[in-house]
């Protein structure tokens, strides 16, 4: 049973991370320069990008938070062990990956604070300036590169942690 349950634990978070992860890339990599062929303007390709970004995050949300518990539930035997955290080459990569998720989420509050209705508001009805919109536009770039290289830099964390920590 108990293997069952921690088999089902690493399916949840490998399945959150594929959420996650692949979500990101998606909208940075495939959506975002796509759509600079098919729109006109940049105030059309951010309205979209927000409205596809807030959409995403009904799924990203919750797969950020089954991450950060199902972590914390295969890192359980590191964490309540100071030593062990602080002493191994495991615990060292397992501390550094917590940073880069605590990174992460900052920057994907940030992100979604950023692109709220407020702004989709102002940009559609034509009451942003070019200086405002642009100024947006490189804050919502930047913070999803962000977002995309901790996220990529976490999975390569947790492959370090899988081969058992680079003993």
């Amino acid at each position: 049973m108990v293997l069952l349950v921690e088999g089902l634990v690493v399916w949840l978070h490998l399945v959150a991370a594929s959420i996650w992860v692949g979500g990101s890339i998606f909208l940075g990599v495939v959506l975002s320069p796509m759509l600079k062929m098919i729109t006109r303007t940049v105030e059309e390709r951010i309205v979209i990008l927000i409205k596809v970004g807030r959409r995403f995050s009904y799924i990203a949300l919750p797969s950020l938070v089954v991450l950060v518990l199902t972590g914390i539930y295969n890192s359980k035997a590191f964490l309540f062990d100071p030593d062990a955290l602080y002493q191994t080459n495991y615990g060292a990569i397992l501390m550094f990956k917590i940073a880069a998720v605590v990174a992460t989420f900052i920057a994907y509050i940030l992100h979604i604070r950023i692109i709220n209705t407020e702004i989709e508001t102002k940009i559609t009805t034509g009451n942003a300036s070019k200086t405002y919109i642009h100024s947006i536009r490189s804050k919502i770039i930047f913070l999803g590169r962000v977002i995309v290289i901790l996220s990529i830099l976490i999975l390569l964390l947790g492959a370090f942690l899988d081969s058992g920590g680079l003993a």
